[in-house]
């Protein structure tokens, strides 16, 4: 070794140019010579620095010979007549380990047994001893038969150069260090940039980026195998460390930000942090992958969201990645690098990635999206010493062309000589974005159709704006899919706006119409003058198959509305629906205007405002049924907020169906309400509820409970719902839905409705 060798560096599949790249920034020619490695030619202090410095390989190998291998005889005797004294001291372990690939040898442990006699034989041979202790420095010897071409190589590194030593023992980061730090580096990122890694897990990624923006060198904290032979010269390693330390740059002035939902994860990584010695340059959060943000610019996202190993078909994970687009247009002049074995992740997306690369976790084959964000443009700073002309000069603050660059080799950096500063005009440059953002990027149109928007909004609140003062209607429908290209739904809770979004064909990418959907709603505020704080917007998907409307927050936050004279509790977040169908406005009056002295009984009660409206008509008793609990417990607060109270009111937790099953046939009820949801598969009961199945049956089953005259008013959203009058005996039917759908619904069939007569 103390002439040039042939050395080897190792890699995970896909990586062999970006260590090609890492060689040669330390002065070291290279070439890639087979997928996997790399080679190169050097001495013991070429191994020192490879060792210590890359931070992408897996292991140095010294090549120590290549030959034609067909058989066992030629493998045997060709490592035999190798000297291996020159290279392992008599008391060296030195175990074999290799591969086979498309050779006549197939069989790795038959290779092994092979070559570790051949090595026996020629170390005793070349020391002149009768037995070998291997109770020494381990020397480990790797072989690879390739196509009957055996290449033989002694390992200097030991453990691979992913073991920097900062993860705790006993634990396995989900990500390797060498292909975390890949990562970082194929990126735009640099020390000064942002940086964001929403599923962080052990923290490796973002660490890996701080060791890289302080330049502490990847191999700092651990020991190689090569340290331990006794020809390596010990002051080598001693000096290239101490010029290591030498090169750390100061902390960052940005702080990487590393969240993740797993607290544990977090306890680790920080952990990992400490013993990297970059504890103070990430900053680790308990925080969903939805509430990733960042108020800086022109940062970098770069993650490893789980994929489960490619494995598809999992609900959970085939939303979590729908998520994505929500979050990456909320960091716009972002770039976003992302590794996943996710199948259709740009379809997911909804965009191409500027770059991609395929590499391996294990065996699992991966894909590296790479999406650029804009590129920052920097105003220059003007000093008096200038002309007017330069003011207008910008520099741009451009990625490198190539993305696989690595820095140069490090060197300390030199303290620039003092100057005087001349005045200038403006202290601080702003950065502007050259280029459209990586995710959202709006066209005109979406401007053209905001201002559609806003001009249907004003002409539909001018004509509407007497209703709260001469109708006493403070809760109305302002905006539906007025215009065909803008397919929302504005309601007016008094100072609240209300959007729900209908889903229909579009050209956007999801990112691009979370975009619009933002713009539509800012515009609807400022439209109609209500503070941002009080517009609430939806999404309501198609109901398709067994599918029904879940919730969507948990904020528990209500607010008091009102309508006919009424008070309303309604929840504006967490639901889809809001706790008052505004669409039944005149059917609650219809209702109140039939109750005076009446028996009511309200089924499928929700928030119970037919209730409401009941007990203000003079109803002498009320009952409210109801599956859920959550709604029956409204339904009460509504009934309290109004004065009504007392045992002539009642609230049953129960399925209507158990409900009218148990209750004595006896005519009980004056007056029903029966509007039950389209479709609901309640864990609470077995069966699951049909409308258009279900309906008739239980109607029929309800008329024992009412007495002669009564009357039970049905209602149900399900638009094609198909009713037979005759189906239900001993009634007169009638359908009113003409009467009970309110003016300011442009949908004249937001709902069906009957009133049947016992």
């Amino acid at each position: 070794m103390n002439t040039p060798s042939q050395l080897i560096a190792t890699c995970a599949l896909g990586l062999e140019t970006l260590v090609r790249r890492e060689l040669e920034s330390l002065g070291i020619e290279a070439a890639v010579e087979e997928p996997g490695r790399v080679g190169f030619c050097g001495d013991y202090e070429t191994i020192c620095r490879a060792n210590l410095w890359l931070r992408t390989a897996d292991r140095i190998l010294i090549r120590i010979a290549t030959f034609p291998a067909p058989d066992f005889d030629a493998l045997f005797e060709s490592t035999r007549q190798l000297q291996w004294g020159r290279f392992i001291p008599e008391i060296a372990e030195f175990p074999v380990t290799g591969r086979c690939i498309r050779s006549t040898l197939s069989s790795v442990p038959a290779c092994q047994r092979s070559i570790k006699r051949a090595v026996v034989d020629a170390m005793m041979r070349d020391h002149g001893v009768t037995e070998l202790p291997e109770n020494g420095p381990l020397c480990r010897i790797d072989f690879t038969l390739l196509k009957d071409v055996a290449t033989l190589t002694l390992d200097t590194s030991g453990s691979g150069l992913s073991r920097r030593g900062y993860h705790a023992e006993g634990t396995h980061p989900q990500l390797k260090e060498t292909l975390a730090a890949a990562m970082v580096m194929l990126s735009f990122w640099k020390a000064g940039r942002p940086m964001i890694d929403p599923f962080c897990g052990g923290g490796t990624i973002a660490i890996e980026a701080a060791r890289l923006g302080r330049n502490i060198a990847p191999g700092s904290d651990r020991q190689f195998a090569c340290e331990s032979w006794p020809d390596f010269p010990a002051s080598i390693w001693t000096t290239q460390r101490q010029q290591a330390e030498e090169l750390i740059q100061p902390p960052l002035e940005t702080k990487i930000l590393a969240t993740d939902i797993d607290p544990r994860a977090l306890r680790g990584a920080r952990d990992s942090a400490s013993r990297a010695r970059v504890a103070e340059d990430i900053h680790f959060e308990v925080k969903s992958v939805d509430q990733t943000s960042s108020h800086r610019r022109f940062g970098c996202l770069i993650t490893r969201p789980p994929d489960h190993g490619g494995v598809e078909g999992d609900r959970e994970l085939d939303a979590l990645y729908r998520q994505l687009p929500d979050v990456f247009r909320k960091l716009p002049t972002w770039s976003h690098y992302i590794l996943t074995a996710f199948g259709n992740f740009e379809g997911v997306v909804g965009r191409s990635a500027d770059r991609r690369r395929k590499l391996y976790r294990g065996r699992v084959e991966s894909t590296y999206y790479q999406f650029h964000g804009p590129k920052p443009v920097t105003n220059r700073p003007v000093t008096t010493a200038e002309t007017a002309e330069t003011a207008d000069d910008v520099e741009i603050d451009e990625p490198p062309s190539d993305p696989t660059s690595v820095p140069s080799e490090p060197q300390p950096v030199p303290a620039r000589p003092e100057k005087a500063k001349p005045e200038t005009k403006f202290e601080k440059p702003y950065e502007h974005a050259l280029g459209e953002a990586a995710f959202g990027q709006l066209s005109p149109k979406a401007s053209h159709q905001a201002e559609l928007f806003a001009v249907r909004l004003k002409k539909r609140a001018k004509h509407l704006r007497r209703w709260p003062s001469k109708r006493g209607i403070t809760c109305y429908r302002l905006y539906e899919r007025d215009i065909p290209e803008i397919p929302l739904v504005v309601d007016i809770y008094e100072n609240y706006l209300h959007i729900t979004e209908f889903e229909r064909p579009h050209e956007r990418t999801p990112a691009e119409h979370g975009n619009w959907l933002d713009l539509m709603a800012e515009t609807a505020g400022q439209a109609l003058e209500i503070p941002k704080s009080n517009v609430y917007f939806k999404r309501r998907g198609r109901q398709k198959g067994t599918t029904q409307h879940t919730k969507v927050a948990e904020t528990h936050q209500r607010i008091e509305v009102h309508e006919g004279g009424l008070k309303f509790l309604v929840n504006l977040t967490d639901y889809v629906d809001t706790g008052l169908f505004l669409d039944h406005r005149q059917t609650r009056q219809m209702v109140r205007d039939a109750a005076a002295d009446k028996v009511f009984l309200n089924l499928f009660a929700y928030t119970g405002s037919f209730t409401v409206y009941a007990a203000a008509g003079g109803a002498s008793q009320t009952t409210s049924v109801d599956l859920s609990r959550t709604y029956s417990d409204w339904a009460r607060d509504n009934m309290v907020l109004n004065g009504f109270t007392g045992n002539q009111h009642r609230y049953i937790t129960s399925d209507v169906g158990q409900f009218i099953q148990q209750h004595r046939p006896v005519e009980t009820y004056d007056l029903v309400v029966f509007d039950p949801p389209t479709f609901s598969n309640s864990k609470r009961t077995d069966q699951d509820w049909v409308v258009q199945q279900d309906a008739t049956e239980l109607l029929t089953k309800l008329l024992p409970l009412v007495r002669k005259g009564g009357l039970i008013f049905f209602s149900t959203n399900f638009r094609r719902f198909k009713f037979d009058p005759a189906s239900i005996p001993a009634t007169q039917v009638h359908e009113i839905s003409n009467q009970t759908i309110p003016e300011d619904f442009r949908n004249r069939r937001i709902h069906r409705c009957w009133r049947i007569m016992k």
